[in-house]
């Protein structure tokens, strides 16, 4: 019987979750499994990953196949970095405890790397919305720079416009003013042509 080691989807519609089982090859993907020997959930970021680490590690060795996301994934959690190590303990380059060394060495590395990429990710997020909230800011400030030079143009307007009537009733009043001296003028001219 073929054994592949692959991924069995769970979860809702647009939101999958999955099991990582150990099945036959002619198995539907939902369908008989053997083994379930952890979960993977793609929709956090980064993914997380829950897994028996000795099964898989012993299914590896016995020879299952794993599919492309599944090797992926054993990859990253350092299944076939320890199935690597422990074919150097078997040829006799170093023993059962320097390879647990070697792998705890390697496991805090891959483990700092995954706390600076979350940090970098952060920080970068944190530098996003900030420069999102300077450009609103600046948006903002430039909006208000607007309305008020436009309620400014309006007041110098309205200022113009009253004073331009003001000129216009001065000159109408200096127009009447000059009419009723001429004509006072002219009643006068007549009283004393009159008189004469």
């Amino acid at each position: 019987m073929a054994t592949k080691i692959r991924l069995q989807r769970g979860g809702r519609k647009n939101y999958a979750f999955y099991r990582i089982v150990i099945a036959d090859v002619r198995a539907p993907r939902d369908g008989k499994i053997t083994e379930k020997i952890g979960t993977y959930n793609p929709n956090t970021n980064p993914s997380t990953v829950d897994l028996n680490f000795e099964r898989a590690l012993y299914w590896v060795e016995t020879g299952a196949q794993p599919t492309d996301t599944v090797r992926n994934i054993l990859r990253q959690e350092g299944v076939y970095m320890m199935k690597h190590l422990k074919g150097g303990v078997k040829k006799g380059a170093f023993d059962e405890a320097a390879c647990q060394q070697k792998f705890d060495a390697w496991k805090a590395s891959k483990d700092q790397k995954l706390t600076e990429a979350r940090n970098a990710n952060a920080k970068s997020r944190q530098d996003l919305a900030a420069k999102a909230l300077e450009q609103e800011k600046s948006v903002n400030e430039a909006i208000a720079k607007k309305i008020a030079d436009k309620k400014a143009a309006e007041a110098a307007a309205k200022a113009e416009a009253e004073a331009a009537a003001k000129a216009e009733a001065e000159a109408k009043a200096a127009e009447e003013s000059a009419a009723q001296a001429e004509a006072e003028g002219a009643k006068t001219e007549t009283e004393g042509a009159a008189a004469e």
